[in-house]
């Protein structure tokens, strides 16, 4: 035998007997690892099958409450919604309360909408977008009745001119400005809505034809 085929019996002999060592004082904790290994990855596929299941359920879920809700149901709506919400799947809950809030809305009972709203942007856990259509959608609600102030805190940082938001918010300031009688400082935020190239066309339209209503109203300086 050579030099070079006996050094490799060698090195063989040496290795096995360092891995049957390291086998005997962590073999154990090996198979343990194993063992959690897939443990965990059977357990994380389980809970992604549970979540996807719950996810589907809310989704229908949601879908019949809307059903019932624009059929007239609003009693079978409000439970549903309500079922929801307490469902565990928090994207769907959020939606049922924004969905609960605006038919709330649309049947005139503002000041329900409104504590629905307000719990949405008050909940850290949803995501920002969601809360700040809450925020915007009790403004709406709000301006028959809340004072401009009041509006213009509810809707502190959000009608930035890099905002997606300050077509609408404009919009609620120019409305509340226009009930409270200021109508220098409606015709301001109309006349911004009318400068901004992005604004939509229905709200173009409708700021067009509220701007005509108050320029008779305007302070002589202000034509």
């Amino acid at each position: 035998m050579s030099d070079d085929g006996l050094f490799r019996e060698v090195d063989e002999e040496v290795r096995s007997d360092k891995i049957a060592q390291i086998w005997k004082r962590f073999g154990n904790l090996i198979i343990a690892g194993c063992v959690a290994l897939v443990l965990g990855v059977g357990g994380f596929k389980g809970w992604q099958y549970w979540q996807a299941q719950l996810a589907e359920k809310a989704g229908m879920d949601w879908y019949g409450a809307i059903a019932l809700s624009d059929s007239g149901k609003t009693a079978e709506a409000d439970a549903a919604f309500d079922q929801i919400t307490k469902s565990g799947h928090k994207g769907y809950a959020v939606l049922a309360k924004l969905s609960q809030a605006a038919r709330l809305g649309q049947d005139g009972k503002s000041a329900d909408a409104v504590r629905i709203y307000d719990s949405v942007v008050a909940d850290s856990s949803v995501d920002q977008p969601l809360r700040e259509l809450a925020r915007v959608r009790a403004a709406y609600l709000l301006v028959d009745t809340a004072s401009v102030p009041d509006i213009a805190a509810r809707l502190k940082g959000l009608g930035a001119n890099n905002s997606s938001w300050r077509h609408a918010v404009r919009e609620i300031l120019a409305l509340a400005n226009v009930r409270a009688a200021d109508y220098k400082a409606a015709d301001d935020q109309l006349n911004l809505i009318l400068e901004d190239q992005a604004t939509p066309a229905a709200l173009r339209s409708r700021s067009v034809l509220v701007s005509a209503q108050i320029q008779t109203l305007l302070p002589a300086t202000a034509n």
